[in-house]
């Protein structure tokens, strides 16, 4: 049963909890389960840059799929960074040939570095390979579904992250296993982190990939997923600690440097598996009930341009020929710079919102009245589901709301959402969904001008940072979806919000 219900009915218990009890035991959930192999069979670009060396580890995708009869919500995971050129293939064909809106389907990644990237043009195919091969995993479990199931929350914390930007930490781990009797038919976990690596040439699955893969050793017969909270700006170590390692190790060979890499992601595979474990026999309320979701696309808040002379003080060492290059080329992080001359140089309006730009699928942010390079990226921009910043589904699981964002959220921002929600009951947030990671800071970590505010530019191409409200925008538009599914706001008081 939800903490909210008990917590918001003013009605005599005995009434209540009869009401919620016959309510819950009506209810005949299904739930099916699926996993397949997603690793890569030829050379590709991973996150870091490097073309793939041989294969470490398999990654994986898997598939969770909850049924209440009428409504039906998927949730895949997968060991990448993100999904990104899949996304619109997938959610297209789902639609078309399952019914199923893009807001019933959750796609989350683990933010696994040792896998392909696919904003790469050279792993364009690989993306819509992906497509191709979730759905048929979406497809197989949703043939298993199964059931009466029940759906139940818990939460630990696993104190092995630290963060980054003057900001406090996040160690809670989240936890929904779904229930078929007494056994754990799946169990979803999340901890807000950067993961830790095997290698840079490798594909891996990273610590998470260790961790599901340990948990599925102890619990068999159960699908462990894992997916990223908000852990934009956290990360295993501290950033000096992992950059000292990289580098003493790294003195002693690139043989030394892998096995020194793999020995440390096995460390943290195993702190969160036996973590998460530790997690999964403790309490759990139960959130068993019907299925909603919604998703919306969120506008965030852009700062002015720098000027035109500022701009091209930034560029004097950079060939005047380069243009705009792709992922991983040595002079993509100016690309924003060459954009915002372009702004100036065309009389292009400079965006205020994130939505007055359309994402392509190599990460070119481009202003919707830019008609020339709106035909010049034509082939690499989705025209039914074109990428939109910054889109968020709140699902409902009973009474329990569950928040997908789409990129690299930094900690502070998942930790006020669920600070307004969580003392009227369990509310489950992740990060990561979707397509394209751009990171989403915090207003200190804009202030400070640090990486993952200046992510927008240097890997987007935007000719403008974030302005500093985009914490509190983003927090409070989430928080309004919220409390709209939860019934709390009328139409007409989230338009004035």
């Amino acid at each position: 049963m939800s903490f909210r219900w008990l917590f918001s009915i003013s009605i005599p218990i005995i009434f209540s909890l009869s009401l919620i009890l016959e309510s819950s035991w009506a209810l005949d959930l299904q739930a099916g389960v699926a996993k397949c192999v997603i690793t890569n069979s030829s050379p590709r670009v991973l996150v870091n840059g490097p073309l793939s060396e041989g294969v470490n580890k398999d990654i994986h995708a898997r598939a969770l799929t909850l049924n209440d009869g009428e409504n039906r919500l998927v949730i895949v995971t997968y060991d990448l960074n993100c999904l990104d050129v899949a996304t619109p293939f997938l959610r297209v064909r789902v639609k078309k040939e399952l019914g199923l809106d893009p807001s019933h389907l959750i796609l989350l990644a683990t933010h696994n570095h040792n896998g392909p990237i696919q904003i790469n043009p050279k792993n364009f195919d690989y993306g819509r390979w992906l497509a191709d091969r979730i759905f048929e995993l979406i497809q197989e479990a949703i043939s298993k579904e199964t059931g009466p199931v029940t759906v139940h929350y818990g939460f630990g914390d696993g104190y092995f992250v630290v963060s980054s930007g003057n900001a406090p930490t996040d160690y809670e781990i989240q936890m929904l296993k779904v229930m078929k009797g007494k056994d754990p038919l799946a169990i979803l976990f999340t901890h807000p982190t950067h993961p830790f690596q095997a290698s840079e040439e490798i594909v891996g699955a990273g610590h998470p990939g260790y961790a599901m893969e340990e948990m599925e050793r102890e619990l068999p017969g159960t699908l462990i997923l894992y997916a990223d909270s908000c852990g934009g700006n956290q990360f295993p170590l501290p950033r000096n600690e992992i950059n000292k390692m990289l580098f003493e190790a790294n003195q002693k060979g690139k043989e030394h440097l892998h096995t020194v890499l793999t020995e440390q992601t096995q460390k943290f595979g195993h702190l969160l598996a036996q973590k998460a474990l530790e997690i999964a026999e403790g309490e759990f309320v139960d959130v068993t009930g019907p299925l909603s979701a919604t998703m919306e696309v969120l506008s965030l808040p852009l700062r002015d341009p720098i000027s035109r002379e500022e701009a091209l003080k930034l560029v004097e060492d950079v060939p005047d020929d380069v243009g705009f290059e792709a992922y991983p080329h040595d002079h993509r992080g100016t690309n924003w710079v060459r954009m915002l001359l372009r702004y100036y140089d065309k009389g292009l309006p400079f965006p205020k919102r994130t939505t007055d730009m359309i994402c392509t699928d190599d990460t070119y942010l481009i202003h919707k009245e830019d008609k020339e390079f709106l035909e010049k990226y034509a082939s690499s921009i989705h025209d039914e589901l074109p990428c939109v910043y910054e889109e968020t589904i709140v699902a409902m699981i009973g009474d329990m709301p569950f928040v997908a964002m789409q990129g690299e959220v930094c900690a502070p921002l998942g930790m006020r959402i669920k600070d307004a929600f969580r003392r009227d009951g369990p509310i489950f947030v992740t990060a990561y969904m979707g397509e394209h990671n751009l990171y989403i800071p915090t207003r200190e970590i804009v202030r400070q001008n640090a990486y993952q505010a200046q992510v927008i530019q240097i890997q987007y191409a935007c000719p403008v940072g974030w302005a500093p409200e985009v914490e509190d925008e983003m927090v409070h538009a989430v928080n309004r979806m919220v409390r709209n599914m939860l019934g709390e706001v009328a139409p007409e008081e989230m338009e004035s919000e």
